[in-house]
Parts: structure tokens; C-alpha cells; sequence
């Protein structure tokens, strides 16, 4: 059967869903709920990057009130890749697996899972170092890590229930 070049049936379609994030250039996760997602380099400078997606993705899904959180988790997540995962790239993602919960993941080439890692020297020396994971708990409804077959997923849901944000 032939159908002519402006006959509907030939056109893509394209799903409600399917939304880039707005002035980063990143596609749509082919997941069976809305996500944005970008590959990064592992360096700290790509903290900005996946703030701008985070908060990109929550103002398009009328979260902005989790917006300044999921900035600050994805922040920490890119510092302990950059600090403790010898990745070359990291790949960020933001999903929205419930309506008002937001996920925000990191994904590298380590598969050791984060550790909390402050102690009473850094209490002495000043130093932050190992406070990430104290800041994700603080602000995540839940969290976790998953293995993968080529390295490992940090993840932190969030949302507005979560000490009275929104």
C-alpha cells in the first residue's frame, strides 16, 4: 500500500511526553513517565549543567517549589562522582515517577555505593568532606543506589510533603 507524502498516516507522532528541556538541548529518557536526562563530564564545572536541568525540568512540571532542593541534591551527587568515581562521564537524569515526586539520579562507571564518610578530623580541620550524604538525607523523601551492569545509580526522590517545602 502506498500513502502519499501528506497523508497523516505517514507523519511521526509525537507523544505529549516527549518534551525537551528548555534551552539545554538534552532529549527525553524513554521511560514510561516524563524524565529529562544528559551525559556530562565529570567535573565539577558540570554541577551548574545539571542544576539547569533539575530546575529546567521541575518549573515544566509546576514543581518550582522543589526546584532550589533537587539544585543542591544533584550538586552534591556530581561532587561525590567528580570526588570518588574515576568517571570519565556521568550521565544526570530528573523524572517524575508520581505526580509531585521528583527523582533525581546520577549515574557513573563506579559501582562503590556512597559511604558516609565524615570524621572527627575533618570536625577539627574544618573540612566538608563526607557531608554530601548528611545534606541528601536531610532533604530526600528516599534515596538509594543501584547497581548497574557498568557501574552504579545514586538516587533522590523528592517532594513537597518533605518538611513543608511548596
Amino acid at each position: 500500500m502506498h500513502l502519499p507524502p501528506n497523508n497523516p498516516a505517514r507523519r511521526p507522532v509525537q507523544s505529549s511526553r516527549t518534551r525537551t528541556a528548555p534551552a539545554l538541548g538534552a532529549a527525553p529518557s524513554p521511560l514510561g513517565h516524563p524524565a529529562y536526562s544528559q551525559t556530562l563530564p565529570c567535573t565539577p564545572e558540570s554541577a551548574r549543567r545539571a542544576r539547569l536541568l533539575v530546575t529546567a525540568a521541575c518549573t515544566a512540571w509546576g514543581l518550582p517549589g522543589l526546584a532550589d532542593a533537587a539544585a543542591l541534591v544533584v550538586s552534591e551527587l556530581i561532587g561525590n562522582s567528580v570526588r570518588h568515581s574515576g568517571s570519565r562521564l556521568v550521565r544526570v537524569q530528573v523524572s517524575l515517577p508520581e505526580p509531585e515526586r521528583i527523582r533525581v539520579a546520577v549515574m557513573d562507571t563506579s559501582r562503590t555505593p556512597p559511604a558516609h564518610r565524615a570524621t572527627d578530623a575533618d570536625a577539627e580541620t574544618g573540612t566538608e568532606d563526607g557531608r554530601g550524604l548528611v545534606v541528601i538525607e536531610a532533604l530526600a523523601d528516599r534515596w538509594g543506589t543501584e547497581l548497574l551492569r557498568r557501574g552504579k545509580r545514586v538516587y533522590v526522590e523528592l517532594c513537597p510533603e518533605k518538611d513543608g517545602r511548596e
